[in-house]
């Protein structure tokens, strides 16, 4: 996608499906699970008081470990919803029962990763959960950094937020790599994790959305508040997934937008 195209809105559905609430399930978590982390953790959590309370929010953050989606749901001070990889809830037997009733006590909602088409439902997903007043949050890296350096944002944030007009708050995620290193199965227990919010960022005077340099400016500023709360080392590209045919690589070194 190159910096003038915006997301096809004609290949969305003229019928898409409600946003669904948080459940049972999510607030026993945060009357359970959320007290026994912060005891286990002990974790460092900064600026609550800058989350809106209410309206579309979303989150921002850099992203370091498999956790970080449990850290920020259960930190933040209003209910948050993520996407999570759909086979994570269409798994069979006790093994999949679990872990689809772990990932749905978090807020998570079911999602098919990939471009094209897949792109498109999961943004039309979370326009839907803005525009119904929810949370929502997001990695502008696009994947884990595995080296604890932060890479440049994508843009498919700043889109939303200027589609939406959602104020994004940025979220500075530190020692959750420590905590449950890539390739880890289970979180250890003695290190200490932080979470600090952000003051809301208001995008915008960058322009529409519709504007490849407004997003573009827009995903800039994103990565420079959660630069400033997280202290990381800037890498200064994209943490692209490794090319796996000739045409991904093309892809990798001509200039076009991730989105």
């Amino acid at each position: 996608m190159t910096s003038d195209e915006t997301p096809e809105t004609s290949a969305r559905p003229e019928n898409p499906a409600p946003v669904k609430n948080v459940g049972f399930a999510y607030f026993l978590s945060r009357r359970i699970i959320a007290p026994l982390a912060r005891v286990i953790y002990r974790p460092r959590i900064e600026g609550r008081h800058h989350v809106p309370r209410q309206g579309p929010v979303i989150f921002a953050s850099n992203h370091l470990s498999f956790i970080d989606s449990f850290a920020i749901p259960m930190s933040a001070p209003r209910p948050v919803h993520f996407l999570a990889k759909s086979s994570y809830f269409d798994g069979t037997g006790l093994r999949g029962r679990i872990s689809r009733a772990f990932f749905t006590a978090l807020g998570a909602s079911p999602v098919e990763r990939g471009a094209g088409q897949a792109a498109l439902d999961a943004l039309d997903s979370q326009e839907r959960m803005l525009n119904a007043d929810k949370a929502i949050a997001l990695y502008p890296e696009g994947t884990r950094s595995l080296d604890g350096r932060l890479y440049k944002g994508r843009t498919g944030v700043a889109f939303l937020a200027l589609q939406t007009g959602a104020p994004v708050v940025p979220v500075g995620l530190a020692g959750t790599n420590e905590a449950m290193p890539v390739g880890a199965k289970f979180p250890r227990l003695r290190p200490r994790i932080s979470v600090r919010f952000g003051e809301p960022l208001d995008l915008s005077h960058h322009g529409p959305a519709t504007s490849g340099k407004a997003r573009r400016l827009a995903t800039d500023e994103i990565m420079a508040a959660i630069h400033e709360l997280s202290g990381q080392e800037l890498a200064g590209t994209y943490n692209e997934v490794p090319a796996h045919n000739p045409i991904e690589r093309i892809k990798q070194v001509f200039p076009h937008e991730r989105r």
